[in-house]
């Protein structure tokens, strides 16, 4: 139904290079059909992004081997993670595949695939004529590892496109076999966004493969996410936000993208940036810094995940905030009458988090679950040494434009404007936006950016924004995925 309205929207892409605009679907099971918060599904997504990053109760790293244009995206199930719509094949075949900056691998459920939902989507390889068996890996079998699950299937090279944009020899995973619940809904797969290092099928991301080739107007990502987890009444399937490939939308954000550079002398891997700083209700709280401070910063992954020092430090100046046991050990929760003000800075600006988001729901007792969560807990696995400390989900993307910038490796953060349900605020004053949208009431792209020139930690860069023509503005509609994903 969703989808169906934001397909009307869809016009013909004429020019490749032009940033593309993609609308966004969201989803999220983590409340139950009386409101309160599923715990057990919160606890699953933190084993699996504390497996995922290296933090594993067997405090050993999992081997992930191998580990513009605007599109509106759709929010599923109240802010699990958001997914887009991608093409694969000749003829072409659409599927909804988490958009994820915390991983390199584009991979697609197979038709009889083991382990898929009744209701997923399957690729049919047998009836793309573009298939043939991928070069670096001849074809062959291999696993992804994520955390407390994993995907196995045939390396393969096949047509692969995004709005206006295509790699006719993208290598892709194509998924015979998955663990059960890994996939639930409508979703099909991941397209990691991070960057090559990562990827186990040894091949070159999308995004990373449109840089090279010279077909984006600017090498830059950006999400636009909203909101929908103070929401009771929310579908499965929510107006997500948009993701803008080759660019950014000026009509989404206020004031300066302030760009951070990842650590140099590395070959980048994640989206790494150093948190520089966190408050709580304006009180500024201990952090390690340095190695010790390193954020990924991961659009699929729901919740934040930190260390022990600094999530203890977090909550201990929360009034009242209790530390949790059992299955959900390592979360804390404090009075749902508090008003939690945590704000996250990177080089020199302070990014505020709104409240809504570190509530994640209620627990009993007049108890609410805290959105950030101690992500070393229970492992010997020390900080830093290339693992982040940080994972630095959609409990704070939300708040934020996120640019990702190929040239220099960096990250940008902006202000949403009140187009994307911002205050409009400049960053740092305390001021946060709530990112929610109408069915119908979906903000179209209006205008682009291109980015701007690296500069140094914290200094902040902007172009003049240009229209954007309808020519070359496809608008597809994308699904975010379900719980089951929050912490791949």
């Amino acid at each position: 139904m969703i989808l169906s309205s934001f397909l009307t929207l869809a016009l013909v892409s004429l020019v490749a290079a032009e940033p593309l605009h993609v609308p966004l679907t969201r989803r999220s099971p983590l409340v139950t059909g009386d409101g309160s918060l599923d715990q057990s599904k919160v606890a699953e997504a933190a084993k699996r992004m504390r497996d995922r990053y290296g933090y594993g109760s067997t405090a050993k790293k999992m081997k992930r081997q191998g580990q513009t244009v605007g599109i509106p995206t759709i929010n599923q199930k109240q802010d699990s993670s958001y997914l887009g719509e991608v093409t694969v094949g000749t003829p072409g075949q659409n599927f909804k595949l988490v958009l994820d900056t915390g991983s390199s691998d584009l991979w697609v459920a197979a038709s009889g695939c083991a382990g898929c939902d009744s209701s997923t989507p399957t690729f049919d390889s047998t009836k793309s004529s573009s298939i043939s068996a991928a070069g670096g890996q001849s074809g062959g079998d291999i696993t992804i590892h994520y955390g407390s699950g994993q995907v196995s299937g045939q390396v393969a090279q096949d047509t692969v496109s995004m709005g206006g944009f295509t790699n006719t020899a993208q290598t892709l995973l194509v998924a015979s076999t998955l663990s059960d619940g890994l996939l639930d809904g409508d979703a099909s797969g991941i397209m990691g966004l991070a960057f090559e290092a990562l990827a186990s099928t040894q091949s070159t991301p999308f995004w990373q493969q449109l840089v090279n080739a010279n077909q984006l107007s600017s090498p830059e990502m950006a999400f636009w996410l909203t909101r929908e987890i103070d929401d009771r009444n929310a579908q499965d399937d929510e107006p997500g936000g948009v993701f803008t490939l080759g660019g950014t939308n000026s009509s989404l954000f206020t004031g300066n993208i302030e760009f951070i550079n990842m650590p140099s002398g590395t070959q980048p891997t994640f989206w790494l940036l150093e948190m520089s700083a966190v408050t709580v209700n304006n009180n500024s709280v201990s952090i390690p810094t340095g190695n010790a401070a390193l954020s990924a910063i991961d659009t699929g992954t729901t919740l934040v995940g930190g260390p022990s020092q600094a999530v203890q430090a977090i909550f201990q100046a929360i009034p009242n905030s209790v530390a949790l046991s059992g299955q959900m050990q390592g979360f804390f929760a404090f009075p749902c009458t508090a008003n939690v003000q945590v704000a996250f800075a990177f080089g020199g600006t302070s990014w505020p988090i709104n409240p809504e988001d570190m509530n994640l729901g209620t627990i009993g007792q007049g108890l609410c679950l805290g959105g950030i969560f101690d992500l070393t807990q229970g492992s010997d696995v020390g900080q830093g040494g290339g693992n982040p400390s940080w994972v630095v989900g959609d409990t704070f993307l939300k708040n934020v434009y996120s640019v990702f910038r190929a040239n220099p490796p960096s990250v940008g953060f902006a202000q949403l404007s009140s187009n994307a349900g911002g205050s409009g605020a400049p960053a740092g004053t305390g001021a946060v936006g709530s990112a929610t949208i109408t069915n119908t009431g979906v903000p179209l792209p209006t205008g682009t950016n291109g980015g701007g020139n690296g500069g140094p930690v914290g200094s902040s860069a902007t172009t003049n924004a240009r229209p954007l023509s309808l020519g070359v503005a496809l608008s597809l509609a994308l699904a975010a995925f379900s719980g089951y994903m929050v912490a791949l």
